[in-house]
C-alpha cells in the first residue's frame, strides 16, 4: 500500500516504511500535545506561590481549553485545504512559542497568555495528527491505529501529573514547559522529512467570517460555566449576556456557513447519521468523564483521606482500562469491519460505572472505588477510538480533518459544561449538607472545606461531614449515570457503513 493510493492529494513517497515513520512521528506529536495538557497540573500551586496570582488560578486552564477548542475546527478545515504536514509543523511551532512563554514567564499573566498560545498550538496537533491518520489508511485499518492514538492520550493523562510532580519537586517549574520539548523537535524533523507534500497548489478561499463567527461561539460556550461560577449564578447578567450572545452568533454562523465557498465547518455534515450520533455521544461521554475526573479526587482526599498524589493514582486504572479498550477496539474494527456494537456496550460499562459510583460513602472500600475506575476505562476507550474511525469512514475526503475535528470539539464541551454543572449541583448540596456543621459551608462548600480542616474537627463532626460530603457527591454521578444512559441510547441509532480496505 502507498502513500498515493490513500491520499490522492499527496505525491508518491516510499511506501509501507515511510508510513510506518509517518505514524510514528504522528503518534509522539499527540504524545506531545497531550502532554502539554496534562503536566501543568501538580505545578499551579507553586507556580502561584512563587508568582502570585491565586485569583487568576482557573484562567491557567480555562485559556488553554478554550484556545485548544477554538483551534480544533479551524486547524481541520486549513489542514482539508493545505494539507497536514504544513499545519502539524505550523502547529510545533506555536506549541513551542506558547511553552517558552510560560516557561520565562515572570508572572501569572504571562503564563495565561503562554497557555492560551500553547492550547492553539494542542488543539491544532492533536486535531491534525488524527486526521493524517485518515489520509494515509483506508478505513478498514484506521481503527487499529486511532485505537493507538488514544492509548497516546491516555499515557499522557496519567504520565503527565506524575512527570509534572517530579520536575517541580526535584527541579523548579519552569522545567515542565520545557522538558518536552525535544520531542516536538524530533517530530518535526521526521514530519517534514516523511510526510509527503501536496501537489494540488489551487489557491483556496478562507473563509474567515465563519472562522471568527465559531470562534465567538465556541468561547461564549466555554465561558459560560466559568461566568456561572464567578458571577453569581446560571441568571446572573454576566450568563444571560453570553447566552444571548451565543445565540445570536450562532444564527449568524449557519447564515455564513450556508453561503461561503469554502465554510468551516459545512452545514451538510449536520445531515451525515454518523457524524451527529458520534458527536452527540462524545458530549454526553465528555460530560461524564470530566465529571468523574475532577470530583472523585476530592472524595477520595476528603472522605477517605488519601493524599493528594494516592488520590492522583486512582486515575491510573481508569487509563488502564481506556488503554486496552481502545486499542482492542481499534483492533475488532479492523478485523471484522463492524463497528457500532463497541459505542453501544462500552457507554453500557460507563453508565453501570457510574451507578457503582453514586454508592460511595464513608465505609465504601478502596478496591471498589479503583474496579469502578476500571469499568469507567473501558468505557472511554471505544468511544473515543471507534467514534473518530467512524466519522472519517462516513464523510467525504476532502472534509476529513474537519470531521476529526468534530470529535474532539464537542467532547471538549461535553467536558467543560459538565464540568461546571456538577460543580454547581455538588457545590450546593455541600452547602445544604454541611450549613451549621463547618464555618463558611453555607457560603460556597468548596471553598470552604479540605482534608487538614476535616481531620481538624472532632470525631462526631468529621462524620457528619464526611457523610454530608459524600451525599453531595451522589447527585453527581446520578448525572453522569443518565448521561451515559443517554449514550448507549444514542449510539443505537448509528447507522453503520462498511469500511473499505483489508
Amino acid at each position: 500500500m502507498s502513500l498515493t493510493e490513500t491520499s490522492a492529494h499527496y505525491e508518491e513517497a516510499p511506501e509501507n516504511v515511510a508510513v510506518r515513520l509517518v505514524l510514528g512521528a504522528v503518534a509522539a506529536t499527540l504524545l506531545f500535545a497531550s502532554l502539554g495538557q496534562t503536566i501543568v497540573s501538580t505545578a499551579l500551586p507553586i507556580m502561584v506561590a512563587d508568582l502570585g496570582g491565586m485569583d487568576h488560578l482557573t484562567w491557567v486552564i480555562t485559556a488553554y481549553l478554550l484556545a485548544s477548542t477554538i483551534a480544533a475546527p479551524l486547524a481541520g478545515k486549513l489542514g482539508d485545504m493545505y494539507g497536514r504536514k504544513l499545519v502539524l509543523q505550523s502547529g510545533i511551532i506555536v506549541f513551542t512559542v506558547g511553552a517558552v512563554i510560560c516557561g520565562v514567564a515572570m508572572n501569572m499573566g504571562m503564563v495565561i497568555g503562554g497557555r492560551a498560545v500553547q492550547g492553539f498550538g494542542a488543539g491544532t496537533l492533536i486535531v491534525t495528527s488524527m486526521a493524517t491518520v485518515g489520509d494515509l489508511l483506508p478505513p478498514r485499518q484506521r481503527g487499529m491505529a486511532q485505537g493507538l492514538m488514544g492509548a497516546a492520550f491516555g499515557v499522557s493523562t496519567v504520565i503527565g501529573p506524575l512527570l509534572g510532580g517530579f520536575i517541580v519537586q526535584h527541579w523548579s517549574w519552569h522545567w515542565i514547559f520545557f522538558v518536552n520539548l525535544p520531542v516536538g523537535l524530533l517530530a518535526f524533523v521526521i514530519l517534514g522529512m516523511a510526510l509527503p507534500r501536496r501537489d494540488d497548489l489551487t489557491k483556496r478561499k478562507v473563509d474567515y467570517v465563519g472562522a471568527a463567527l465559531l470562534a465567538s461561539l465556541l468561547a461564549a460556550v466555554v465561558l459560560l460555566p466559568n461566568a456561572a461560577q464567578t458571577a453569581g449564578g446560571w441568571g446572573s447578567p454576566a450568563v444571560l449576556v453570553l447566552i444571548t450572545f451565543g445565540v445570536l452568533t450562532t444564527v449568524g454562523f449557519v447564515v455564513a456557513e450556508n453561503r461561503a465557498d469554502e465554510p468551516i465547518l459545512p452545514m451538510s455534515l449536520f445531515r451525515n447519521n454518523t457524524f451527529v450520533v458520534v458527536n452527540a455521544v462524545g458530549f454526553l461521554v465528555g460530560t461524564a468523564m470530566f465529571g468523574t475526573i475532577t470530583f472523585l479526587p476530592l472524595f477520595l482526599q476528603v472522605v477517605k483521606g488519601v493524599s493528594p498524589t494516592g488520590s492522583g493514582l486512582f486515575l491510573v486504572p481508569m487509563m488502564g482500562g481506556l488503554i486496552f479498550a481502545s486499542t482492542m477496539a481499534g483492533r475488532v474494527m479492523s478485523k471484522t469491519g463492524k463497528y457500532k456494537l463497541m459505542p453501544m456496550a462500552s457507554t453500557g460499562l460507563l453508565a453501570l460505572a457510574m451507578l457503582v459510583l453514586t454508592t460511595i460513602g464513608t465505609d465504601s472500600p478502596l478496591w471498589l472505588i479503583g474496579g469502578a475506575m476500571v469499568l469507567v476505562g473501558l468505557g472511554l476507550g471505544p468511544v473515543f477510538s471507534v467514534g473518530v474511525a467512524a466519522i472519517q469512514n462516513a464523510i467525504p475526503k476532502s472534509l476529513m480533518g474537519v470531521g476529526t475535528a468534530s470529535a474532539n470539539m464537542f467532547r471538549l464541551i461535553g467536558g467543560a459544561l459538565g464540568t461546571a454543572a456538577f460543580g454547581a449541583v455538588f457545590s450546593a448540596g455541600l452547602a445544604r449538607n454541611l450549613a451549621g456543621q463547618v464555618p463558611g459551608a453555607g457560603e460556597g462548600g468548596l471553598r470552604s472545606i479540605g482534608a487538614d480542616m476535616v481531620q481538624s474537627l472532632s470525631p462526631e463532626l468529621q462524620a457528619r461531614v464526611m457523610d454530608g460530603f459524600s451525599a453531595a457527591l451522589h447527585p453527581v454521578f446520578w448525572i453522569a449515570t443518565a448521561a451515559a444512559v443517554l449514550a448507549c441510547v444514542m449510539s443505537m441509532l448509528l447507522k453503520e457503513l462498511p469500511l473499505a480496505g483489508e
